[in-house]
């Protein structure tokens, strides 16, 4: 597991996480955080307001802290 501090929002960051929010019917709020984590290289981002096991473009798995499932 890769554990970034920070990722700085530029103005690719702001449009990735628009289209994203588009794209996976998420908040503005929360594309934007998904756009930093795939821009960071993560690959699993821990959210309890997002779906659970959502898969964004192929390379960032949601995953909910507080799901049955969560590993």
């Amino acid at each position: 597991m890769r554990l970034v501090a920070f990722e700085p929002v530029t103005l690719k960051t702001h449009e990735t996480g628009l289209a994203l929010a588009e794209r996976y019917r998420l908040s503005v709020y929360n594309g934007m955080i998904a756009a930093a984590a795939l821009l960071a290289g993560c690959d699993r981002l821990w959210s309890e307001h997002m779906q659970d096991g959502l898969v964004i473009d192929g390379r960032l798995r949601i995953a909910d802290p507080f799901a049955e499932t969560a590993a």
